[in-house]
């Protein structure tokens, strides 16, 4: 066996595979023994499928000796457990769904099984996706690996530590408000947010259904676009995927910053930024400068209103969306003395305390007499958001900015504060809003030696350069930041 196997990038072991010097069996028992010694420490797993993958390692062995790989054909991924699953548990990390069996697949999940991809498990997030520290979940909080005391980000959390801990090679994740970027960031790996609309939400369990999209976690920049072009594509089974061309994004790759116009919006380093993560910022901002982009200051004057009209947007939808957990067609039931009594009694205790109060944040936001002061006018700042960013767009052609005010905080620091808990997705949120794609990519380490996240974003559909300006940095940025060994801290 290859020594190093377990720090190889997907495109590295696509070479390994396609030579004949390992095989995806020998590839998925090794990352199978890896989650076996550190996956109890950080808890990234919901559900690990060692028989299913053994399975489609063997098939994938097989289309690779008929010379008929593609891409991802081998190669061990995980994903986010609110992605539907044919025959797989999908729980999103809740107790209404602990023991929900999927009848299908969701389009992005077929594609990755058209693709011969091999599908390791499903992974540990905050409960349907409503947090920013994976201590939501029902099974349990995700602990970073880089110190187990520390939270991983949300919701994606378990998609986050599981490759940063070399327990997959790349992961699916979600991001509704920064549910990849985040944990991305927090946990030192490379976190892509598509387009909405760019990638089918078909067979993902929705959260709010005008924010939510699907997107790869993986340990480098190329690995984001390989996946970005598998995934990627219009859907007939999702009337909000559109009908846009899809590159091969990782072929196309540029490397050099020179002429690349990188705008810093200067409402993204306020009071309340950490001053490492703002020196680390400021510093890749700088490297790439050096190296032939030209930086400009914009502005984006309605970002202070992101986080308020996310907080009416998201609980709203979510509200509509969870309705359906009932205890009557599918997931928990707890019988009443009538319906109503078995719908209150299924509710209370299938969903989380985070998981009611948005709920009911949403519910009251939709409410007679409420919805035109709320909700209503969430929607048009919103509006005002996405007008910011397109006139910035106008000037330059990717803004960079932190991915999170701070490094990784403490298990229970902000538990039982709501509002600290939500302003951690402070510069993640503005993108969901308007649809951008964005992007975190580590950028360097506290004095603590916890990681930092680099973010940018790119206008609708401009995904190439968006992962160009990012691929650029992680050439001028030099060797990447070394992996964390979770087996020393477990």
């Amino acid at each position: 066996m290859i020594p190093d196997l377990l720090d190889r990038t997907a495109r590295q072991l696509r070479e390994l595979l396609d030579r004949g010097e390992v095989t995806s069996e020998e590839l998925v028992r090794a990352y199978l023994d890896r989650i076996a010694a550190v996956d109890p420490g950080v808890n990234a797993f919901i559900t690990v499928a060692g028989d299913l993958a053994l399975e489609m390692a063997r098939t994938a062995d097989a289309r690779i000796r008929r010379g008929e790989a593609a891409p991802l054909t081998g190669i061990p991924l995980g994903l986010k457990d609110l992605l539907v699953t044919r025959g797989l548990r999908t729980t999103c990390g809740s107790r209404m769904l602990a023991e929900f069996v999927p009848p299908y697949d969701g389009t992005v999940v077929a594609r990755l099984r058209d693709a011969g991809a091999v599908l390791l498990g499903k992974l540990n997030m905050d409960e349907f996706a409503m947090g920013s520290s994976n201590e939501t979940s029902a099974f349990g909080p995700v602990r970073n690996p880089w110190d187990p005391d520390r939270v991983p980000g949300g919701s994606s959390g378990g998609s986050a530590a599981a490759v940063a801990a070399r327990e997959v090679v790349a992961a699916l994740g979600s991001d509704t408000g920064g549910s990849i970027r985040q944990p991305a960031a927090l946990c030192g790996v490379v976190g892509l947010k598509p387009t909405y609309g760019r990638v089918s939400r078909y067979g993902l369990v929705a959260f709010a259904s005008s924010l939510d999209q699907i997107g790869p976690l993986t340990r480098d920049v190329a690995d984001a676009a390989l996946l970005l072009t598998a995934i990627s594509g219009k859907d007939p089974l999702d009337a909000t995927s559109l009908d846009r061309p899809v590159p091969d994004y990782a072929a196309r790759l540029r490397a050099d910053p020179r002429g690349l116009r990188v705008g810093v919006p200067r409402e993204y380093f306020v009071d309340g930024l950490d001053p490492e993560v703002e020196a680390a910022v400021r510093g890749a901002i700088g490297l790439l400068e050096d190296n032939g982009a030209e930086v400009v200051e914009v502005s984006l004057p309605h970002t202070e209103y992101a986080v308020a009209t996310y907080y009416l947007i998201a609980p709203a939808e979510a509200s509509s969306n969870l309705a359906r957990y009932d205890g009557v067609k599918y997931g928990l039931r707890v019988a009443g003395r009538d319906l109503a009594d078995t719908y209150r009694k299924t509710r209370a205790q299938g969903f989380g305390a985070e998981v009611k109060r948005r709920i009911m944040l949403g519910t009251y936001a939709l409410s007679a007499g409420y919805y035109d002061a709320y909700y209503l006018r969430a929607q048009r700042v919103r509006t005002l958001i996405a007008r910011d960013f397109r006139a910035a767009f106008e000037r330059v052609d990717v803004l960079a900015c932190p991915a999170t005010p701070t490094p990784a905080f403490r298990l229970g620091e902000k538990a039982g504060d709501p509002l600290q808990m939500y302003l951690n997705d402070i510069f993640t949120i503005p993108a969901n809003l308007a649809g951008l794609p964005a992007v975190s990519v580590p950028c360097g380490l506290t004095s603590g030696g916890l990681p930092i996240g680099l973010q940018f974003m790119a206008a609708p559909f401009g995904e190439q350069t968006l992962l160009d300006a990012a691929h650029a940095y992680e050439r001028v940025r030099g060797e990447p930041v070394a992996y964390p060994d979770p087996a020393s801290t477990a």
